[in-house]
């Protein structure tokens, strides 16, 4: 049977209405913010018209107010969306509310879907996942945070929390606290909803980093916060997804961040070559087009082949999980790739643009000093790099070959 590449109809056309809405909607609010208009304004504006159209919660089935999209026409709409800062937030696809969506909706119960997934599903809340500790870092079995029963029906948490991306304008925080010290590693952890306000959940501050920092983007939740959690009461009724299931939900959740990521950073990674290849085209040194020197053209060259190699990785992924297949072998792979993908080509970019890339004239140093983080979110790719190395050797001790694990199923 022949390998094939077609894309289905109905996915050509839904990616056609997104790039379309992406390039005349999303990309002009970008200025009209940069201008100094209102971002809640522009924003409730995008998302009007977004939902006029039907685009709105592509990754949502239609009985929940979503598109119904499967994981393909999915990862070709999220390539589209990550060309704008705006683009998944005008179609209430953003992170990290889409992850705790779809964990909701597969292991929330009733009452919790009702009362904390209807509202991320209208856009009317926002939310946030408050998992990683400083004294953990990348082990999140090293977590401190104790959540025990007072005998009235609820938990009591204590400990603390770092790097909680968007707590600052976050209705709900998903925590994740120790709930059976004695139990397996993996089954201490319980899950719990959180709404917000509350006193026993303290943002003690908006850590600085080396992303560019402003009120706006602060608005839009871009701000990672240090988070104290003292006698915080959280009723039993908000447990998800059962006591000892919080490493489950966590890797639930995660599993679709770690490719959303990856598919805005094919779409930011791609606007970036389109600038690049734009300024060389009308750009000329010592009486040459810059885009007929055989060294730009190179430049140009390894970064397509990146994309190249990024949406092929996506596609397949995408394949696999819509045939039921497990992933997470490509998945760890195309995480650790696709952050450095977008950072190769970002940095090359803006050495394209000269001292113009430097400055903050372009998108491009604003993306530059954003996306070195994606080398660290959602895992560090050393810790995906020595999970995808076991594999590999799991793979040679049963079958006596590697292919299991390198993509040997393509063949």
């Amino acid at each position: 049977m022949a390998i094939d590449f077609v894309i289905p109809d109905d996915a050509k056309e839904v990616r056609a209405r997104v790039r379309k809405w992406v390039q005349d909607e999303c990309i002009p609010a970008e200025k009209r913010m940069a201008e100094g208009e209102d971002y809640k304004t522009v924003l409730a504006d995008l998302r009007k018209k977004a939902r006029a159209q039907g685009l709105w919660l592509p990754f949502m089935p239609k009985e929940f107010g979503g598109m119904g999209l499967g994981p393909l026409s999915n990862a070709l709409v999220q390539m589209e969306l990550g060309q704008s800062h705006l683009g998944a937030l005008s179609m209430n696809s953003q992170g990290p509310d889409d992850a705790t969506m779809l964990t909701l909706l597969a292991h929330g119960t009733e009452f919790q879907k009702e009362k904390y997934l209807k509202p991320f599903l209208n856009g009317d809340k926002r939310v946030c996942y408050s998992m990683t500790e400083k004294a953990a870092g990348a082990d999140a079995t090293g977590m401190q945070t104790t959540a025990t029963k007072d005998g009235n029906g609820n938990y009591v948490l204590n400990g603390e929390k770092w790097f909680s991306s968007s707590a600052n304008v976050a209705d709900i925080a998903v925590v994740m606290a120790k709930t059976n010290p004695d139990a397996a590693r993996h089954q201490q952890f319980s899950t719990f909803i959180v709404e917000l306000p509350n006193p026993g959940y303290k943002i003690i501050r908006n850590i600085p980093t080396m992303a560019h920092h402003s009120e706006v983007a602060e608005q839009m939740g871009a701000a990672h916060c240090e988070i104290e959690i003292e006698d915080l009461v959280v009723p039993e009724e908000n447990l998800l997804g059962g006591e000892g299931q919080g490493f489950a939900m966590g890797q639930h959740r995660l599993a679709y961040g770690r490719l959303r990521h990856g598919m805005h950073n094919v779409a930011m990674a791609q606007r970036a070559l389109d600038l690049a290849t734009a300024h060389v085209t009308e750009r000329s040194t010592f009486g040459k087009g810059l885009e007929d020197r055989q060294g730009v053209q190179f430049m140009l060259a390894e970064c397509a082949s990146q994309l190249y190699i990024a949406r092929l990785m996506l596609m397949h992924i995408a394949y696999k999980a819509e045939n039921g297949l497990d992933i997470r072998q490509e998945n760890g792979i195309a995480k650790v790739f696709l952050a450095n993908m977008v950072h190769k080509v970002v940095d090359t970019a803006i050495q394209l643009h000269g001292a113009l890339g430097y400055s903050t004239d372009t998108p491009l140093a604003g993306w530059y000093t954003d996306i070195r983080s994606q080398r660290l979110v959602d895992g560090p790719d050393e810790v995906h790099k020595w999970i995808t190395g076991k594999n590999v050797i799991r793979a040679f001790k049963n079958d006596g070959t590697t292919a299991a694990a390198a993509g040997g199923d393509l063949l």
